[in-house]
């Protein structure tokens, strides 16, 4: 690990915490029975470390009802939960070209077997969305609106209050993707306006893979689609109409629950925001030190402002795979190339069907990383000239 230098969190954080992964580990090794299956101690304890998990998760994002924080095995599980269930036949629904394919995908298979119809509005120049083309799109028949709170391909945070006003005025629930966005940026959806929040635990929220979930508010209920045991009247046929249960099947991944309740307090000790603006100071340092180097081409807005740390590049004269091999392989230097799992916003980028190189910062990156990694990319540009 020394001799890596790793800006693919946007992927996923890498490395974990420490303490987040002590922590975990431990109380799987005290804890690690089926919560809400049984009377006996331990079963009662693991339900109360599960209870504890969601209420702490309702506050963080400020939702209104700890009930109704569901889990998932990440936000891609989350949102095909989300969406599948409010799509009622012959409905409509808007969402944008910014979008994941954990948001485009559902949606086009929905379209495709004629249950649903949907429009998707643009992202400007600099890779934000304008509420005003939110309510121009929503019609009389829209049962949702489903947008990314942080951009995966730009880092560009959209503004989930405006979006949320002009969503609770036309009485259309408001869903947020906060993939991205959780762990890096405070999250209020009472405040906001929003309607539910899809996360993962694997990327800023600094918890494992396999645990994710979503935020209801009380104002929206989601049918089930999938249906098994809960611990629940467990002699009946029915699935249980209860939150959380009526949107959780199975088991519930309680070591990933330990781990995401581990990474929250860990949050709190460090300071979110403090994380934070250490992150965007770095990559306004790598920004500016691109800028410098002939031949590069930066996506997206001219600052840091209102932006995950992240940054898109393509080098002109090399495919951005290749310059992520050479990244790879001549300086241990891992990034991610490609489309990133959203190919519209590529396409309106004019960077499809190749992609770009991008870089994603983290909480355990230094400036000796990213003017490592400055020198690197100026040695490449050189050696292609």
């Amino acid at each position: 690990m020394a001799d890596i230098i790793y800006l693919d969190n946007a992927a996923t954080t890498f490395p974990k915490p420490k303490e987040v992964l002590d922590l975990m580990v431990s109380r799987y090794a005290g804890l690690g029975v089926s919560p809400g299956r049984g009377s006996y101690d331990l079963a009662l304890e693991a339900e109360g470390i599960v209870d504890d998990a969601r209420k702490e998760l309702c506050k963080f994002f400020g939702g209104n009802d700890p009930a109704r924080v569901i889990f998932a095995y990440n936000a891609t599980d989350a949102l095909n939960t989300l969406i599948q269930g409010l799509a009622r036949p012959g409905s409509h629904v808007v969402s944008s070209r910014l979008e994941h394919n954990s948001v485009l995908r559902p949606l086009h298979a929905l379209r495709e077997r004629e249950r649903i119809s949907y429009d998707l509005v643009p992202f400007d120049g600099t890779g934000f969305i304008n509420p005003d083309d939110v309510f121009r799109a929503i019609k009389p028949e829209t049962s949702f609106v489903i947008l990314t709170h942080a951009s995966n391909v730009l880092g560009t945070v959209q503004p989930a209050k405006e979006l949320g006003n002009v969503c609770r005025g036309k009485g259309v629930p408001l869903i947020l993707d906060a993939t991205q966005s959780a762990g890096l940026i405070p999250i209020d959806m009472e405040a906001w306006g929003v309607s539910a929040i899809a996360f993962t635990g694997h990327k800023s929220l600094l918890g494992p893979t396999g645990i994710g979930g979503l935020v209801l508010s009380k104002n929206l209920d989601v049918p089930a689609t999938r249906f098994g045991g809960t611990g629940l009247n467990s002699g009946s046929l029915v699935h249980s109409q209860e939150y959380p249960q009526r949107l959780e099947a199975g088991t519930i991944n309680i070591l990933g629950v330990m781990g995401l309740s581990a990474s929250l307090e860990y949050l709190r000790r460090n300071g979110m925001d403090r994380l934070y603006a250490k992150e965007i100071i770095l990559a306004e340092r790598l920004r500016q030190g691109l800028l410098k180097v002939p031949r590069v081409r930066l996506y997206g807005p001219e600052s840091m402002e209102n932006r995950t740390p992240l940054l898109l590049m393509n080098l002109e004269g090399l495919e951005p795979e290749a310059v992520a091999n050479i990244l790879d392989g001549d300086y241990s230097i891992a990034v991610r190339a490609g489309v990133h799992c959203a190919p519209l916003a590529h396409q309106d980028l004019g960077t499809a069907p190749k992609g770009a190189v991008r870089f994603s910062l983290g909480p355990f990156n230094t400036a000796d990383h990213i003017d490592r990694t400055l020198e690197a990319i100026r040695e490449i540009a050189q050696s292609q000239s």
